[in-house]
């Protein structure tokens, strides 16, 4: 592949189709009472924005509000992403918040050097390779079990993040970025279809926790579409926070409140759920470290890809797979084929990543040989270009001895997907970028509110393996004392000559290092600017004897093709739910943001422009 400058700088411009279907303007008209009775109304979503002076992409138009505010008010893009962050534990609290965790990259302008904040949750102190087991039997406990439990709760991360970015390269303190949200919880937002279903899709957990009940399932049931929602206990929190900084969460009565609502859940008391105790303590909040880590780095097509290393696996899952793709020419003019080879890679990527990867600073993660192109050269032999191999492929030998055809070891298995996770995009005006992803874990992590408090804990230890996957290798991703469980988190810089060409994230579970992956693909390799890079159908391989893959990507003339060369498909809904920015000419920036999945994205640029 030969990647020309001039053909980025000719597809980053919003296509004259995609002006013409007015994406430049509100998505919808943001109307909460589509019969016209005058109801409160939610703000409008604009999936794409291209201006100058800054911009922000999130899932929600509050959150990307809140982020837009910090850069009207000279903020950095730290200071727009904090803001946007907080809003989100409001709006979107069933993918984050401050009892759950992340990873923050951000490339600084004036260095021009990317750097990695590890905002993990981590293990209980007393944490052994046993906790996600059935103490009588045995066996791993049923997901849901440990899940709905203090078992699956790690100390949370996503604040001392905040802290840490804002002390490094905000110009505003945490107090201040803290303000939007407090706003908003307090005055409240408007319920829209994603948020209902999200409730509704965990009413019975939440029915069985007063302090979840209380807020997520007024009059004893998930809140109307269109009406608004308020979460004065956050909004309490927050100020809180504000005032006596992260010391109250992590040291102070706010972290006392939390343990023991670890060690004792507190239990509706007509409940008939088994809500196994954890035992998170002061201690393991008190000691608590954000860790800042090297990023990934690989070339892919003249682009300098940066990412999320260890405990994350998506820099080296994705930065391997870009290798692996360096050994075939891919263009739009033979799709099935470029997709094809995508898969492959992705497979052969995963069985990797599930051999190799844990918390770096538990195990040894050979991450250098992982990210080395001569492994990816050994590991593309594996790819036939006329057949899909059969799945799980087995995992490679990352020895630094690398022949043109290496041969495999034991088969691994596959990846499950799921998890909920949320992702946001922001620039400044002095090219600072951030690309930050945060979860509590499933939709709605453990589903345990802490009382008065306004946030939910997350269900982060589930993502360790309750039992050894790897036979008779090591398991890198089994529970430790204040272990960080492996994630597929892949936030995302992209640099041209060293200076910004794209930043961009997903959430959902292992699902996330495709999304990010074929999103780069789309964009790279097949001609497709960002929106029609972001909006188009997914695939998803993880290793598994199916390819997960949206209604759009079947039925297909090229979905016909995969099938022809052995791929088998099953229907997901949805994939993914990108947010990115993408710098163009003359200091611009287009800022992108799903346009359907999960009820549509709001991408916003601080002062806009016409192309």
């Amino acid at each position: 592949m030969t990647w020309k400058r001039q053909s980025r700088m000719g597809a980053v411009a919003v296509t004259a189709t995609v002006l013409a279907a007015g994406l430049l303007g509100p998505a919808h008209a943001g109307d909460a009472d589509p019969q016209g009775r005058g109801g409160p109304k939610e703000p409008p979503k604009t999936p794409v924005a291209v201006g100058i002076g800054g911009a922000v992409s999130t899932v929600d138009a509050d959150a990307t509000a809140a982020g837009l505010r910090m850069l009207r008010r000279g903020g950095t893009a730290v200071d727009a992403a904090v803001a946007a962050a907080a809003a989100l534990g409001v709006t979107e609290p069933f993918s984050a918040g401050i009892g759950g965790g992340g990873f923050f990259v951000y490339y600084d302008a004036a260095s021009g050097t990317v750097s990695t904040l590890d905002g993990r949750e981590t293990a209980p102190a007393t944490a052994g390779a046993d906790l996600l087991l059935d103490p009588e039997a045995g066996e791993p406990l049923p997901f849901q079990e440990a899940r709905v439990s203090g078992l699956s709760i790690g100390t949370p991360g996503t604040l001392q993040t905040w802290d840490d970015a804002l002390d490094r390269w905000g110009r505003f303190s945490l107090r201040t970025t803290l303000q939007p949200a407090i706003r908003l919880a307090r005055s409240g937002f408007v319920v829209d279809e994603t948020f209902h279903s999200q409730v509704e899709d965990n009413a019975d957990i939440f029915a069985d926790f007063p302090a979840s009940a209380e807020l997520f399932l007024p009059d004893g049931a998930p809140p109307e579409v269109g009406t608004k929602l308020r979460n004065r206990d956050l909004a309490d929190t927050y100020k809180l926070i504000a005032k006596h900084g992260t010391d109250v969460f992590y040291s102070g009565e706010i972290a006392e409140e939390i343990a023991a609502t670890v060690q004792a859940p507190p239990v509706a008391d007509d409940a008939e759920r088994v809500v196994r105790s954890g035992e998170l303590s002061v201690d393991d909040l008190a000691g608590y470290r954000v860790i800042e880590r090297e990023p990934t780095l690989v070339e892919y097509d003249g682009l300098e890809v940066y990412g999320m290393g260890p405990p994350s696996s998506g820099g080296s899952t994705v930065g391997e797979a870009l290798n692996i793709l360096e050994n075939f020419e891919l263009d739009s003019g033979d799709e099935a084929s470029a997709l094809h080879v995508y898969l492959e890679a992705s497979a052969l990527a995963f069985a990797d990543r599930n051999r190799y990867v844990g918390d770096p600073d538990v195990i040894d993660v050979p991450l250098a040989e992982l990210l080395s192109q001569g492994f990816a050269d050994e590991r593309a032999c594996e790819i036939d270009p006329d057949q899909a191999a059969p799945k799980p492929v087995a995992p490679g030998s990352p020895d630094g001895d690398y022949a043109p055809c290496g041969e495999s070891a034991d088969a691994a298995g596959a990846v499950p997907g799921g998890g909920s996770t949320t992702h946001l995009t922001t620039a400044d005006r002095w090219g600072n970028v951030v690309s930050y992803t945060l979860t509590i874990e499933q939709t709605g992590g453990s589903g345990i509110t802490v009382p008065g408090r306004g946030f939910l804990l997350n269900n982060e230890l589930t993502d360790f393996n309750a039992v050894p996957t790897q036979g008779d290798a090591p398991d890198p991703n089994l529970p430790g004392p204040g272990k960080r469980p492996r994630s597929s988190m892949s936030p995302t810089i992209v640099l041209d000559e060293g200076e910004p060409f794209l930043a961009l994230g997903s959430p959902g579970g292992a699902t996330i290092i495709t999304t990010v992956l074929q999103t780069l693909l789309n964009r790279i390799d097949l001609g497709m600017d960002l929106p029609d890079a972001v909006a188009a159908p997914r695939l998803s391989q993880r290793n598994g004897a199916v390819t997960n893959a949206e209604p759009a990507a079947l039925g297909t003339p090229v979905a016909a093709e995969l099938e022809e060369l052995g791929h088998v498909f099953s229907e997901t809904a949805e994939i993914g739910a990108v947010t990115g920015i993408e710098f163009l000419p003359r200091g611009r920036m287009m800022a992108v943001a799903e346009p359907e999945r999960r009820g549509g994205g709001s991408a916003g640029v601080l002062v806009p422009v016409r192309r």
